[in-house]
């Protein structure tokens, strides 16, 4: 509910990066609704040991930030035979999150060159799997970020980390916003 007078902003926002590389598992965490997910198991050799299910469509769910702003979250699916969905699921998108995993950098470049492509806002986020450990700078220079483009730490499991990644977007939309 809003107060009388108070304008609603509804934001769509779109979780992406390679495969495997979380972006179910944040839309799950911080959503405040039983997230919509489509996932079905794996027919090819998982980029990730132990998974057994991939996302074939999107995830989808809903967080609630105060009486104003509500964000609705577009999980992306990140194998590559189903990139014909990102087109149509960014179209409208206010800002985006990419999500990377140290050990793969190169699973977020497709994401990355689609939002620049596009001119989508987006903050980089390392989810947390443990390793290897790089340096801000080497994440920064193998996805030729500029300094412009915030970069998170966060663990995809844990909704107060991933709801701090979804601020980490808003306050770089603010400020883009000027």
């Amino acid at each position: 509910m809003t107060r009388a007078g108070a304008q609603l902003s509804a934001m769509k926002i779109v979780v992406a990066g390679g495969s495997g590389t979380g972006s179910t598992t944040m839309v799950r965490s911080v959503s405040e609704i039983r997230p919509l997910h489509t996932e079905e198991p794996i027919s090819a050799p998982a980029a990730a040991p132990g998974r057994t299910v991939t996302t074939v469509a999107l995830d989808f769910g809903r967080l609630t930030l105060d009486e104003r702003t509500v964000l609705h979250l577009f999980g992306l699916p990140g194998q590559d035979r189903f990139r014909f969905l990102w087109d149509p699921l960014l179209d409208g998108t206010t800002g985006a999150v990419v999500l990377v995993d140290t050990r793969a950098l190169d699973g977020a470049r497709y994401a990355i060159d689609c939002l620049e492509g596009r001119d989508t806002p987006f903050i980089v986020a390392v989810n947390d799997f443990g390793g290897p450990f790089r340096s801000e700078g080497e994440i920064r220079g193998e996805l030729t970020l500029g300094p412009d483009v915030p970069l998170v730490e966060f663990d995809a499991r844990d909704h107060s980390s991933s709801k701090f990644v979804l601020i980490a977007l808003l306050k770089h939309l603010a400020e883009l916003a000027g």
